[in-house]
C-alpha cells in the first residue's frame, strides 16, 4: 500500500498534567481522486514534445506533478481498453477483449469493478462533469453494467453513484470524466471555426508515415485544435477544484483511453495506438516536474487508484501500484481482437526500448476497409489512392499492403516511429526470440476465464454499400478526403430502410 497517503495523527493531550492520557489515533482525510480520460489521443501534448500544439494547462499539471513517458494501454480500441481499466485486469483474461461484445454477460464472480471497491471504502463515485463537452459520461465496457446504482455482480450492476458534480459533501469522492472532444465527431469543424488560434495546416509537422497532402494536413490541424480545446477543459476542472477548496487534497490523473484515431493509431499495436499520455498531480505527495521512464500498463493506473484510497489491491488485478517500492514492470502486454466487423488477433509486448508485435492473422491487412473508419479517417482515403498510383514512399506503403508481417520488431530508441521492422534481420534474432517468449508467457497468463462470445451486430458495411449506390457524389467527396458526416449518413440510411 502506498505509504504516506493515509496518515494517522496523535492529538494533543487534553490534560497536560497527565501525559499518559492521549486521544485515540485519528485517520486523516482520504484524498479525492479525479481520473480524466481524453478519448483517442496519443502522446500529442506540448509537454511530451508534440510540435504545433499548445497545452498550457496540462503543461502546468506536468510541471507540478509526475509525467510518465512509457505508459501503454492494454488494447488500442476504446471498449477493451476501458474494460481492463475498470477491473484493473487485462481484458483478455476477463473475456472483455472483443469490442462492444458480451454486453449482457455478467463478469466472472472473481472480478469486481474498481468503483465498487472504492464505494466499500467510503468513496462517492461520480461519472462525468457538468462543464465538459457531452458531460463526459462515457463508460463503454464489455460486460453487463448500468451507469448508476448498486453493484453486486449478480442482479445489480451499477458502476457509479451520481452524475456530473463533486461537492464537499461527497468527500472522499472519485470522479471519472471523459474528455470526448478529441474523439472523432461532427463537432471538429465547429471547434476549429471557433478557435481564436486554429492550428496552421501549412506549417505543422506530420509523422513520416503520413503522406504530405493538403487534406491530411487539414485533418491533422483539426485534431490538434481538439487537443487545445480539451486542454482548456482540464484547466476548467482545476479551477472548479480551487473554487471549491478541494485542490490540495485531490489527486488528478490524466490519460488517453487509447491512441489517436488515425493511421497506425487507434486499432493498431504500434506506439501511436498503445502509448498514451499519463500525468499525475497530487501536491500533498509528489514534487513537481518529475519525469518517470518506468514501463506502465493502464491496469497499473487502476491498481494505483485503489492504493491511493488505502485499499489492498485484489489478487485478481493484473495491475500493480506504481508508487510501491516493489513496482518493476518490464513489459506492457497489448492485444488487438475484434473491432466492429473486423475479426483480428494480434499480440504485443513493449519494454520501452523494444516493441514486438505478433500478428496471428496476417491475412487481415491494416487497411481492412472497416466501415466506421471509412467515415472518420480522411488520410486513409487519400493515401489509399496514392498507394494505388505508386506515389507512397517506403515509410508510408506498409499500412496499405494486402497483408501484415507475421512478426514485427522495432528498436524504439533508434526508430521511434517504428519504420524499420527488424524481425527478419539475423542480427536481432536473440532479441526477437526473447520477446516472442515473453509474449507467449503473457498469452498463457491471460487465458480468458470464459469463451462466451456475443459480438454487437454491425450495420456499417451495409451503410457503405448503400452510400456508394444511392449517394455517389457524397461517396466521392469522402474518397477525396472529406469527412461527410457519419451520423448524417447513418440517419439517412435508417430512414431509407424504414421506407422499404
Amino acid at each position: 500500500m502506498l505509504s504516506g497517503l493515509i496518515f494517522c495523527t496523535l492529538l494533543s493531550c487534553k490534560n497536560k498534567t497527565n501525559t499518559n492520557q492521549v486521544e485515540p489515533e485519528v485517520e486523516a482525510k482520504k484524498p479525492n481522486i479525479i481520473w480524466l480520460m481524453a478519448e483517442d489521443m496519443s502522446t500529442d501534448l506540448e509537454c511530451y514534445g508534440m510540435p504545433d500544439v499548445k497545452t498550457p494547462n496540462l503543461n502546468k499539471m506536468a510541471s507540478e506533478g509526475v509525467l510518465f513517458e512509457n505508459a501503454f494501454v492494454t488494447n488500442p480500441i476504446c471498449s477493451p481498453s476501458r474494460s481492463a481499466m475498470m477491473i484493473g485486469t487485462h481484458q483478455v483474461k476477463t473475456n472483455t477483449h472483443h469490442h462492444r461484445s458480451n454486453r449482457e454477460e455478467p463478469l466472472n464472480a472473481q472480478f469486481k469493478p474498481f468503483t465498487a471497491l472504492l464505494r466499500d471504502a467510503g468513496y462517492t463515485t461520480i461519472l462525468g462533469n457538468h462543464g465538459v463537452k457531452g458531460k463526459g459520461r462515457k463508460i463503454d465496457v464489455n460486460f453487463k453494467h448500468e451507469p448508476l446504482g448498486v453493484w453486486d455482480g449478480r442482479t445489480q450492476f451499477g458502476l457509479f453513484d451520481k452524475y456530473d458534480t463533486f461537492e464537499k459533501k461527497d468527500e472522499p469522492f472519485f470522479a471519472q470524466i471523459q474528455l470526448v472532444v478529441t474523439h472523432r465527431g461532427e463537432w471538429w469543424n465547429d471547434v476549429r471555426s471557433q478557435s481564436k488560434h486554429p492550428v496552421n495546416p501549412e506549417t505543422l509537422t506530420l509523422p513520416p508515415y503520413m503522406a504530405d497532402h493538403p487534406a491530411i494536413r487539414l485533418d491533422w490541424a483539426k485534431y490538434l485544435d481538439q487537443i487545445e480545446y480539451m486542454d482548456n477543459e482540464v484547466g476548467m476542472i482545476f479551477k472548479e477544484l480551487e473554487d471549491k477548496g478541494m485542490a490540495d487534497n485531490t489527486i488528478v490523473i490524466f490519460i488517453g483511453d487509447n491512441g489517436r484515431c488515425n493511421i497506425r493509431g487507434k486499432g493498431y499495436l504500434q506506439n501511436p495506438g498503445l502509448r498514451i499520455p499519463f500525468i499525475i498531480y497530487y501536491p500533498n505527495k509528489f514534487k513537481g516536474g518529475e519525469i518517470r521512464k518506468d514501463v506502465v500498463s493502464a491496469t497499473d493506473i487502476t491498481a494505483s487508484i485503489i492504493d491511493f484510497a488505502g485499499i489492498d489491491v485484489p489478487g485478481y488485478m493484473t495491475g500493480k501500484p506504481i508508487f510501491s517500492e516493489s513496482f518493476n514492470r518490464q513489459y506492457a502486454y497489448g492485444a488487438r481482437d475484434l473491432w466492429d466487423e473486423i475479426e483480428e488477433k494480434s499480440r504485443a509486448v513493449t519494454s520501452g526500448e523494444w516493441s514486438y508485435i505478433r500478428n496471428d492473422m496476417p491475412e487481415v491487412p491494416y487497411d481492412a476497409h472497416q466501415a466506421y473508419l471509412e467515415f472518420y479517417r480522411p488520410a486513409v482515403h487519400v493515401m489509399r489512392t496514392l498507394y494505388k498510383e505508386g506515389k507512397l514512399n517506403d515509410n508510408q506503403k506498409p499500412f496499405f499492403e494486402p497483408t501484415k508481417p507475421k512478426e514485427e520488431l522495432y528498436n524504439l530508441n533508434d526508430d521511434p516511429h517504428q519504420l524499420n521492422n527488424l524481425a527478419t534481420d539475423p542480427k536481432y534474432k536473440a532479441v526477437l526470440e526473447k520477446l516472442r517468449k515473453e509474449t507467449q508467457k503473457y498469452d498463457e497468463l491471460m487465458i480468458p476465464v470464459s469463451d462466451a462470445y456475443y459480438p454487437n451486430k454491425m450495420t456499417g458495411p451495409l451503410v457503405i454499400e448503400w452510400l456508394k449506390k444511392e449517394m455517389p457524389e457524397d461517396y466521392a467527396r469522402m474518397v477525396a478526403g472529406e469527412e461527410i458526416g457519419y451520423k448524417r449518413i447513418t440517419n439517412l440510411y435508417k430512414q431509407y430502410k424504414q421506407k422499404e
